[in-house]
């Protein structure tokens, strides 16, 4: 193979806004990576990448729509020019016929990154079909040990990276506490989830409702930073939640935001809380998660055996999935013993240190590059 290898990550359309987590992370790795050169799927042009990124503008959306998914079929007339495809599109069975039918070349390596299984919609026995790379790699150990036990012997877990210096601690920004309409005496609960994926809707509906006059007594906000993304169902979910704040008058106490930017909207809350039913869909290692904890945001998330990974007592606070009343709890325990706060988001920056630095984490793609 070439000396300067030829990478190419396999991927939605590289565009802001910012908001999705696995493009961010092609978009943060393909930054940080020097020693080969990596070719990103774009929609026109994105600034600020090194040069040794060269750009393949072969979407014309930055929405994966079906029509967009039919432009990876460009991707045949120039996958010999690759050394490594690396595929960064979580598997299903329609995605992995078409890559392995059309787009996988004889002549490159092949990579696959499993952000997370999705075990709610296959069995076992698809991943044999889902699966094709020369190299399988995996966000959790969790992902790892299942594909293992499975009989897949060539499986690396690599944690996803995180920009240590965007997603780092600052104080709160005055003007988009105006934004958003908050004050600073307000003490500020976020949840960054979905309305309809997650299972947690109705149970963040219930505690709003169940503890809104205590809430109001101790001045907690809670941010729902929910994205829509022109989604049918997300679109009734919130109108059903709107609607259900109105009878009850509990307005006042909740903060709907779509597209804001994460690390001002993290570094501007008190609490950052995941309590989800499942983890359907989502990255093995969420984003929404470890990105707050590397503002230094103490957590609160449900006791899923995937969220023990990284959620740690030393770092987090852990209740039972669907426990209301202990979110509640740790909310107001929070909110009462500052000390607390700061030692839990001490904590979740050092985890993020260790282990989640983009640059520490492009080092590792930069030798797996160099030896496949």
């Amino acid at each position: 193979m070439a000396e300067n290898k030829k990478i190419l990550l396999i991927t939605r359309p590289i565009a802001p806004p910012w908001d999705e987590a696995s493009k961010n992370f092609a978009y943060y790795l393909a930054r940080n990576i020097f020693s080969v050169e990596i070719n990103l799927l774009t929609n026109g042009l994105v600034e600020g990448l090194p040069n040794n990124v060269h750009q393949r503008p072969i979407y014309t959306s930055n929405h994966l729509s079906w029509m967009q998914r039919a432009r990876l079929l460009k991707l045949i007339r120039i996958r010999k020019d690759f050394d490594i495809m690396h595929f960064m599109l979580t598997p299903n069975k329609l995605n992995a016929f078409g890559f392995k039918t059309f787009i996988k070349s004889k002549y490159a390596r092949t990579i696959q990154t499993i952000a997370t299984l999705r075990e709610d919609l296959f069995e076992d026995k698809d991943y044999k079909e889902m699966l094709f790379a020369d190299l399988i790699i995996t966000y959790s150990d969790y992902a790892k040990n299942k594909l293992n036990s499975l009989g897949f012997k060539n499986v690396k877990r690599v944690y996803p990276g995180i920009d240590l210096e965007y997603y780092s601690p600052q104080e709160k920004d005055l003007s988009a506490l105006e934004e958003l309409g908050l004050e600073e005496k307000d003490f500020i609960v976020t949840f960054p989830g979905e309305y309809v994926r997650l299972g947690a809707t109705d149970d963040i509906v219930n505690l709003i409702i169940g503890q809104a006059e205590v809430f109001r007594k101790k001045n907690i906000k809670i941010i729902l930073s929910f994205r829509l993304k022109n989604d049918p169902a997300a679109i009734a979910k919130k109108e059903w939640v709107v609607r259900k704040f109105t009878e009850k008058n509990v307005l006042d106490r909740v903060i709907f935001v779509e597209i804001f930017p994460m690390d001002k909207l993290y570094n501007l809350s008190d609490v950052i809380i995941f309590p989800v039913q499942n983890m359907h869909g989502k990255f093995d290692m969420p984003l929404a998660v470890v990105e707050p904890m590397a503002c230094e945001k103490p957590i609160i998330v449900s006791d899923l055996p995937i969220l023990k990974e990284f959620a740690t007592p030393a770092n987090s606070i852990t209740i039972k999935k669907g426990d209301m009343e202990h979110l509640a709890q740790a909310i107001i325990d929070l909110q009462d013993h500052p000390e607390k706060r700061i030692s839990l988001g001490q904590a979740g920056r050092k985890f993020c240190q260790e282990h989640l630095d983009i640059k520490q984490v492009a080092h590792i793609y930069e030798q797996i590059y160099q030896k496949l």
